[in-house]
This record gives structure tokens, C-alpha cells and sequence, in this order.
């Protein structure tokens, strides 16, 4: 039995839609038909059964509608249909299928069945599913549901999003650059070194204080290092113990957004050190800490202007960029799938050109080139203002470069400056059709979200790291947790009898009869053996709390988390402002461009009722 490319192309296409259940390779819709490149045919150990499945999912697509965008509705979990895939009932008997006959019975049993034999198909065809990705380092996790087959059009920020630098090479350079900076106007900078520990993403700079310091979800201080010594425990609260973290007061707080903060943590903190040392005059900054900081800030901002260092990094790319080959398959992936794709950067023309020629045309198939990928390319869009206000166009109309004035958009144009606004005019798509994918909380997430209602997606690769250190971490949280679960036990118990001794001074009653009762002897000692196992346990959990995480960042512990518990502020950010969020773009490559991504359950303090629950059920069977 032999198959065209277009019969396979839309078996592919069709079963890729996750009601099935099922995976494609890349397709798209255009003029009503379904097309595909020749794909190979099926391995030889696949059974004939699914060969005939095949075929009689491949027929015209009269079988088949695809949900437009000007007649959709939502579904139950308030999500657009727009991009569904539908069965024509009245279509089925082409192909010798009588679908309500053949999956008639229970749902939870035909849906079950169903789900196995699709999971079969997967593992004859070579394919892993969707859960294998879900649960890894490399999954896409979802902060709000998400329907894929809804969104019209993807933007992509550039910087750390479409193209990951190795951050020791590209930070230590920006680090170099802006220490010359600083040695060229006095600052004392002689034996310090770039030293990418000392901070990871999420921190917050106190600029009063000179801190940098790590803030859990309500913005309580858990964690600071003034200069480049971390701060006791008791340092911390006294110091933070009655004031927030409020990043909306940016006179104080800077919050390190990227990866691109790092080098300027780096260099503000060891200034800290040489400040407090007295070691800069006050010829050459402002006597505080807030005047260091906007010192560090400038001689780094210098370093980017100036263009050297750029020039260095697109004079040696390999040494700078990590390649990731599966990056640009999962945005032809997409576009194939009728995506329109977009490309907003703030870096000029030639490191854009530069950089993404480097990094996908190799990857790419049939000689294509970086730019086929893109239905629109805006270049120099100065984010965040690019969500929040119109600035003039130009079109790019030479490949040196050169410009001229533009009012409208078109599909294909190269253009620098521009608006939110104007992409959303030029496409006719608007809000929640277009998914920007960017590694910047606020520049790239925040905003796009905020003044445009655009869904969005964060870049973080960091989580590859954390996700591996989180799962080696098992058994130390495992064992931490049951310690204080114990020194709860043993507090509870220690706090009824406190109780009972202090109505007993009171002259008044316990609470029950035997403990009104009880040996005063015996009442004393009682509580002296449990204060000592708690202290005991005191210090065995102390330690431990204190090197939770320090498979990811000996200073700071997780990215993610503040204390053993609590989610970090840094998480706080990404739950509120993105929609989804993964490691690395490619990470699509293992989902679909249909997919449908759903939030999972919120765990709330009272949902101990579960347990509670649990318990009788226990109980009754017993």
C-alpha cells in the first residue's frame, strides 16, 4: 500500500490535533488544503491495523474543518476553539467508518482504550509522548491554560531567548568591559576577577544599602550579601525585618530580570567591597551606595553603546553562542502549521543579521535562511516602549542596513522601531492571538501582557539546572522535612503541657482533669526533655535548611524557591505575568503546534482536608 506525500501530509496533519492524542510532522493550511514535504513512510514493524487507521484518517479533507477565527467560541475551561479540528459525521461513510458505532460503551472506557493504542502508535513510530516531555528538565510547565491551536501568530525576543549565549563568555566580557570602563575615570578595580556565582537571576539589588538580596513571593527578605559577604540569618532580620521588597519603588529596588544582569551584579557588588574599604574617593562617585550603583550602570552601559563588545562577539560567534540544532525545526514547525512568526529584538540590524545567520541557517532545510522563517522582523524595538507606546517605523531596504521612513507594516518586511500596535494593525490580530516567547520578566513578559493582553511564554535556562539539582535534592529535603515535622510533634505536645503549668500558677484549672492533676515534678521534667529534643533538633535542621539548594547556587539555593517551602520571588513574577514557561524554545520541538497546555492544581493551606479525608475513608474501611 503506497501513500502521496499530500494523503500522508494530512494524516499527519490531522492526527497531530490533541483531542486525538496523536503527533505529526509539520504541516500546514493553506487555501483550504493540507500539505506536507515527503515525509517517509512508516517503519516495517508497524502493524497493518495501524497502516489501515492511517490511511482512512488521510482522506480529503471534506472529512475534516478547522475552527476559523471569525466563528469560534470557548470552551469549558474558557479557552478559544479557534484552530479546533472537527469531524463531518455526515462525511465518515467515505471511508468505511462508522465512527459513532465504533466507539460506543462508557466514555471513561473507549477513552482509556483509546489512549493506549495511541500511546502504542507512538512508541511504532519512534515518537515520545507529550508526558515524557512534560516530566524533564526540558518540559514547557503552564501557569495559565493555553490553547496553542489558538494563537494566530508567535513573537520571539532574540537575546537569551532565540539565541542562549554562554553566559561565563558573554557576561565575563560584558564584566571586562565595563571594569576598563570604571578603571578609565579612577575606580580602584585592580585583583578583582568575574565571578558568575556571586549572584543567579531573581535577586534584588538594594541600592540603598549596598544588599543584594533574595525575597520570597510576599517580598520578605530571605537571604542578602552586602558587598560580597552573605549576611547571618540574624543580620537579615534585623536589618529587613520590618520593611518589603516593592519593586514598583525603582529609586531603591532593581530587580535582575535576565541573564544579562549578571555582569552588573558582579561588578556592583565587588565596588561594595572597595567602598566600604574606602577605597573610592569621592572625586569619582557620589558618596553612597546609590551613587555607586548608577557609576557601575553607566560604565557598563558604555560597554554596550560603544559597540566593542558586540563587535567582538560577532567577530567570534562560536565563542559565544551555544548552537542549539532542534531550535529552528520547532519554529518550522510552527510555521507550517500557520503560524505567523515574528521576530522583536532590540539589538540593531547587523548583530541581529549576524547573530541569527550564525545560529539557524546550518540548521535549516532546502538552503533557507533565517529570514524565511519570519513573516515580520523588527529590529531596534525598544522594549518595553514597543507595548507601551508608538514610536515612527522605518523599513531596513539595503543589507548595509539603510532605512527609510515606513507607515505600514507588510508580511515579509524588515523594520526597526514601530509599536505593539502597529504589528496587531498590520496582521489583523489582536490580544490574546499572539504569544510573545522572551526571557526578560518585565521587558518582554510584563509589558506584552500588560498594555497589550498578548499571552506569553519565559525563557529561563536556568530550570534544566535547578530541575536536575531539584531531583538529586530528594532525599535531603525528604530527610529535612521529616525532622521538622517531628520538632512540630514534639513542639505541639511541649506547648499543651506550657499551657497546663501556666493555669496551674494562675490557679486555674488545665484542660483536662489529668493534667490538673498531674505531678508538679512530673509536669517539669516533662517539658525539660522535650525543650532539649527541640533544641537538639534545632541544631541538626539548622544546618540543613542552610545548604537547601545549594546543588543549584551554594549562596542563594533555588531559583525558584525562598526557603524550603515558599516560592521565590522570582516565581512569584513568572506565575503572574507568564502564561507558560520552559528552558529553551526548542522545547516546543517536543510538543505540537497544537498543543494544549493546562495549569495544574494550586495547592492551598487548607488543603490538609484531603489528608483529612483520606483518613476517614481509612478508618471506615478498617
Amino acid at each position: 500500500m503506497f501513500m502521496t506525500a499530500e494523503v500522508l501530509g494530512k494524516f499527519f496533519l490531522l492526527q497531530r490535533d490533541t483531542r486525538c492524542g496523536f503527533p505529526m510532522a509539520a504541516a500546514a493550511t493553506t487555501n483550504s488544503l493540507l500539505y506536507v514535504k515527503p515525509r517517509p513512510m512508516f517503519p516495517n514493524n508497524i502493524k497493518r491495523s495501524q497502516m489501515m487507521f492511517a490511511c482512512c484518517c488521510s482522506v480529503g479533507e471534506q472529512v475534516f474543518s478547522v475552527t476559523p477565527s471569525n466563528n469560534n467560541e470557548v470552551d469549558y475551561l474558557g479557552q478559544s476553539t479557534k484552530g479546533d479540528l472537527n469531524l463531518n459525521f455526515d462525511h465518515l461513510d467515505a471511508v468505511g467508518i462508522d465512527g459513532p458505532a465504533t466507539l460506543q460503551g462508557p466514555i471513561e472506557e473507549v477513552a482509556r482504550k483509546k489512549a493506549e493504542e495511541a500511546e502504542n502508535l507512538l512508541n511504532d513510530l519512534g515518537i515520545s509522548s507529550p508526558s515524557s516531555a512534560r516530566n524533564s528538565s526540558r518540559g514547557i510547565f503552564c501557569s495559565r491554560t493555553l490553547n496553542l491551536r489558538s494563537i494566530s501568530a508567535i513573537g520571539y525576543d532574540m537575546d537569551y531567548t532565540l539565541i542562549h549565549y554562554n553566559v561565563k563568555a558573554w557576561e565575563g566580557r560584558a564584566y571586562d568591559y565595563c571594569m576598563g570602563n570604571l578603571q578609565s575615570i579612577g575606580f580602584p578595580v585592580d585583583g578583582l576577577a568575574f565571578d558568575p556565582d556571586l549572584v543567579i537571576r531573581g535577586l534584588v539589588i538594594d541600592k540603598e544599602k549596598g544588599n543584594l538580596v533574595k525575597a520570597d513571593r510576599f517580598g520578605y527578605v530571605k537571604r542578602a550579601m552586602h558587598g560580597t559577604r552573605m549576611l547571618s540569618t540574624q543580620d537579615v532580620s534585623e536589618m529587613y525585618g520590618r520593611e518589603l521588597v516593592d519593586l514598583r519603588k525603582e529609586n531603591r529596588w532593581e530587580f535582575l530580570n535576565t541573564l544579562f544582569s549578571v555582569s552588573e551584579a558582579v561588578a556592583y557588588m565587588q565596588m561594595v567591597d572597595r567602598y566600604d574599604e574606602g577605597a573610592i574617593s569621592a572625586e569619582i562617585c557620589p558618596p553612597d551606595y546609590r551613587g555607586l550603583y548608577k557609576a557601575v550602570g553607566k560604565a557598563l552601559f558604555r560597554a554596550h553603546v560603544e559597540g566593542q563588545l558586540k563587535s567582538e562577539i560577532m567577530s567570534n560567534p562560536e565563542l559565544f553562542v551555544e548552537p542549539d540544532p532542534e531550535l529552528p525545526l520547532a519554529l518550522l514547525d510552527q510555521k507550517e502549521a500557520g503560524k505567523k512568526l515574528l521576530l522583536i529584538t532590540n539589538s540593531d540590524y547587523h548583530y541581529t543579521d549576524k547573530m541569527m545567520k550564525h545560529s539557524f541557517n546550518r540548521f535549516l532545510p532546502n538552503d533557507m535562511g533565517w529570514r524565511d522563517l519570519f513573516d515580520m522582523v523588527i529590529i531596534s524595538a525598544r522594549k518595553p516602549e514597543f507595548f507601551q507606546m508608538s514610536h515612527p517605523l522605518y523599513e531596513v531596504v539595503t543589507g548595509e542596513g539603510l532605512m527609510r521612513p515606513c507607515f505600514k507594516a507588510c508580511k515579509g518586511g524588515l523594520y526597526s522601531g514601530g509599536s505593539a500596535q502597529m504589528v496587531e494593525n498590520s496582521l489583523d490580530i489582536h490580544g490574546d492571538e499572539i504569544l510573545y516567547v522572551g526571557d526578560h520578566i518585565y521587558t518582554d513578559v510584563s509589558q506584552s501582557k500588560v498594555h497589550q493582553l498578548w499571552r506569553t511564554a519565559l525563557i529561563c535556562r536556568e530550570l534544566e539546572e535547578e530541575y536536575s539539582a531539584l531531583i538529586h535534592s530528594r532525599d535531603h529535603r525528604a530527610t529535612l522535612i521529616e525532622l521538622i515535622n517531628q520538632k512540630e510533634v514534639v513542639g505541639d505536645l511541649f506547648n499543651q503541657l506550657r499551657l497546663a503549668l501556666q493555669r496551674r500558677n494562675t490557679g486555674r484549672p488545665a484542660q483536662t482533669l489529668a493534667a490538673t492533676n498531674m505531678d508538679d515534678q512530673e509536669l517539669t521534667e516533662s517539658m525539660q526533655k522535650l525543650l532539649i529534643v527541640m533544641q537538639r533538633l534545632d541544631e541538626k535542621i539548622a544546618p540543613m535548611l542552610e545548604a537547601d539548594g545549594e546543588l543549584f547556587s551554594e549562596r542563594w539555593g533555588f531559583l525558584s524557591r525562598a526557603g524550603l517551602w515558599d516560592k521565590s520571588h522570582l516565581m512569584r513574577q513568572i506565575e503572574k505575568y507568564a502564561d507558560i514557561y520552559t528552558s529553551r524554545v526548542s522545547n516546543f520541538l517536543h510538543y505540537t503546534p497544537f498543543m494544549y497546555f493546562r495549569s495544574q492544581e494550586q495547592t492551598l493551606a487548607h488543603d490538609s482536608y484531603s489528608h483529612y479525608q483520606a483518613q476517614i475513608n481509612g478508618s471506615a474501611v478498617d
